[in-house]
């Protein structure tokens, strides 16, 4: 690695003071960080705030993929073109049912391993771009199948792309911020999940009521406004939103965090003058992540898959991966998912079930706003603990009611759904972004995040299996009883929180290093301090 004191003023763009060595540089830069405030973060770091918002915009395609697939089964045309007639209704087989759903979540499995191979092999930019074109290819599988095989091809090449969104935009995001605004940006991709949630439901309303096949293909064409097609559009704002895509990838910049790692110091230098801006002195900046790579290098030798699972890193996958793994537990894909249809099992008329559909992601936008200032007042590992608790509270109210034969029981049953989404947007559907990009280790970053991923897919793939056979009025037809089933994994889910969720706001990656590598207990991190010439809890 060369030595970056020796790096000159060239031009108009300044970096290293020649007289300072890389340990005063990054010292600087840890200052910097910790004097940043979030108002002047946000007046003075307009360029990384874009770039974020431009790498987690993808995220909204994935949220729209993971709401259509519970909704679609509420529109009869859907269930008669891929289903058949049970008691004069037309009836999805649970069998391709759960197939539907768990479809995309086995391509994201094999999306985020490969997204994460190609974005440090080849860079953050190519893994985003591979995603839109692997994304494209699914849509238009889904759009034109006439058979249940060829809809699951399609679905299945569709989630391999997704697994992509999934894992590039929070490695992007969260290389790439500041201290004071990496929940934030981290967070921001559930934001955009949760738009795409919202546009998706909204969608099937729209649509939903249709006799023809569009009932069904109009949904799942418009996910090509979101993701994937940059020279394809349906209207205008379509039109806006493709050439965006289209004009604004070949000028984004590359993570420097890439570049450090290839030894492409040069190139790093120029990515992060274009993040922060040409009158930026980046040279602490360049000099603080150049320690911590080099630093994290010396103790993984190279970035390995093995590597993950090795010493202390071993700890920071099970808790990047644990977080993912609680979403599920609280019945994400029960309570969200199948909202939609929940609402009609339990006898709501369609116009009100989607009503309501639309009404629980609506909820959701606003919890995930409120999110971003939880994160900030009180921090990461209080707002999920308390996320998790009102959850499973939750979660247990939902499967008392289901055994109060009442339709005003049903009502505040369906009611709770939307309380739900609430809650779990602003605690742990934002948090669990944050704490991923803050645990991982620097070298195994987009490793790292391809585990949550693979995580994320393999009980999204279990949970969307299991859980049409437990809600089928021609299977166990336990409707909302299932929140006691996911009640009692969600209290199991709360106390593995209290004792792995660390506080690490305000702690720039090499300090979250330094507390890893100290065998800092997780749920000691927020305490822990650092002084001159040692540490102290």
């Amino acid at each position: 690695m060369s030595d970056l004191a020796q790096v000159k003023q060239e031009g108009d763009i300044t970096v290293h003071d020649e007289g300072l060595s890389k340990t005063d540089e990054a010292a600087i830069a840890v200052a910097e960080e910790h004097s940043l405030s979030i108002r002047d973060a946000i007046l003075h770091h307009k360029r990384i705030l874009w770039w974020s918002f431009f790498f987690g915009m993808s995220a909204v395609g994935w949220g729209f993929d993971a709401q259509v697939n519970g909704a679609m089964i509420s529109v009869p045309a859907f269930r008669l073109k891929f289903g058949y007639i049970f008691e004069g209704s037309p009836t999805l087989a649970a069998s391709w049912q759960a197939a539907f759903n768990s479809c995309s979540s086995v391509g994201q499995f094999f999306g985020g391993f490969l997204c994460s191979w190609l974005a440090d092999r080849l860079g953050r930019k190519p893994a985003l771009l591979a995603g839109l074109v692997l994304v494209t290819g699914g849509i238009f599988g889904e759009v034109f199948a006439n058979k249940n095989v060829e809809f699951l091809i399609g679905k299945l090449i569709l989630g391999v792309g997704l697994g992509f969104y999934l894992t590039v935009g929070p490695l992007y995001c969260s290389e790439v911020s500041p201290v004071v605004l990496r929940g934030i940006t981290t967070a921001g991709i559930n934001f955009a999940i949760v738009i795409g949630q919202l546009l998706s439901n909204a969608a099937i309303k729209g649509f939903g009521a249709r006799n023809d096949s569009w009932a069904y293909r109009g949904p799942f064409f418009i996910q090509l406004l979101f993701v994937g097609m940059y020279f394809l559009s349906l209207d205008i704002a379509g039109l806006i939103l493709s050439a965006l895509l289209a004009v604004g990838l070949p000028f984004a910049p590359e993570s420097p965090w890439y570049y450090v790692r290839k030894n492409r110091m040069e190139d790093a230098r120029k990515a992060l003058q274009a993040l922060h801006g040409p009158d930026v002195n980046i040279g602490p900046k360049l000099a603080i992540l150049v320690k911590t790579v080099d630093e994290d290098m010396e103790l993984t030798s190279s970035a390995k898959w093995i590597h993950c699972f090795q010493g202390t890193n071993l700890v920071r996958t099970f808790i990047s991966t644990g977080v993912f793994a609680c979403q599920h537990f609280t019945g994400i894909v029960f309570v969200l998912g199948f909202s939609t249809y929940f609402f009609e099992l339990a006898g709501l008329q369609d116009g009100d079930a989607f009503d309501l559909g639309v009404g629980v992601t609506s909820c959701g936008v606003i919890g995930n706003l409120i999110s971003w200032a939880v994160l900030n007042s009180f921090g990461r590992r209080k707002s999920f603990i308390s996320g998790m608790v009102a959850l499973t509270v939750v979660l247990f109210l939902i499967g008392i009611l289901d055994v109060i034969p009442t339709s005003a029981a049903k009502w505040v049953q369906a009611s709770l759904t939307v309380v739900y989404a609430l809650f779990y947007q602003m605690s742990i559907g934002a948090i669990a972004f944050a704490v991923l990009g803050e645990t991982s280790s620097p070298s195994l970053r987009a490793k790292t995040i391809g585990l949550a991923t693979a995580t994320q897919s393999v009980f999204g793939t279990v949970v969307n299996v299991v859980v049409p056979y437990l809600v089928n009025p021609d299977k166990a037809n336990l409707k909302g009883k299932v929140g006691f089933i996911f009640g009692g994994l969600s209290t199991i889910a709360t106390i593995w929180s209290f004792f792995y969720v660390p506080e690490l706001k305000g702690r720039t990656f090499d300090e979250i290093d330094h507390m890893f590598q100290n065998k800092v207990s997780p749920r000691n991190m927020g305490s822990y301090s650092f002084t001159n010439g040692g540490e102290q809890s």
